[in-house]
């Protein structure tokens, strides 16, 4: 899975008037056995603090989508008749390139920061999934030039499309 956010997109760009300009936009890329299963850019309907927020956004609300995948993949494993030994093996990497984000998703279920607590109901659900054992849910940083994300949030110019294009698609 490879979340990622662009903090304020539009701002500087468009009006400066026009509150759409200010909203950040939410994209991830969930891959299943390395092939693209589910992809999604969205423009958030609040608007974002700081960057460390909409990245944070952009995990939880990737999140949402991933663990109803996780669990399809274990449901298919039950109907076929594979082993118990695959759901041993059934792992996930969240790929997050955000310092702040990636702190902050990784610490305890009940822990928030001072600069977190206005969004800890909506979006700190899923910190309890990443903290249990029995999902094998990892989140990961990653380099920025290698975020899948990126595709989905920003304008890239050809040279770090095609690259993100050559990762993902293999082409």
């Amino acid at each position: 899975c490879y979340p990622d956010a662009d903090f304020a997109g539009l701002y500087g760009q468009e009006d400066s008037q026009d509150p759409h300009c200010a909203r950040s936009r939410t994209g991830y890329v969930i891959l299943a056995f390395g092939c693209p299963v589910l992809w999604r850019s969205k423009l958030r309907t609040e608007i974002a603090l700081s960057t460390m927020e909409a990245e944070y956004v952009a995990l939880s609300t990737a999140c949402k989508d991933l663990l109803p995948i996780m669990a399809l993949v274990r449901e298919l494993r039950r109907s076929v008749g594979l082993p118990d030994e695959f759901d041993a093996n059934l792992h996930c990497k969240v790929h997050e390139d955000n310092v702040g984000a990636l702190t902050l998703a990784n610490l305890e279920p009940q822990r928030m920061t001072p600069r977190s607590k206005h969004y800890a109901i909506k979006y700190h659900w899923f910190r309890e999934h990443v903290h249990d054992k029995s999902n094998k849910i990892v989140i990961v940083k990653i380099d920025t030039k290698n975020q899948l994300g990126d595709m989905f949030t920003k304008g890239l110019t050809k040279v770090p499309f095609v690259h993100l294009r050559q990762i993902l698609m293999g082409w």
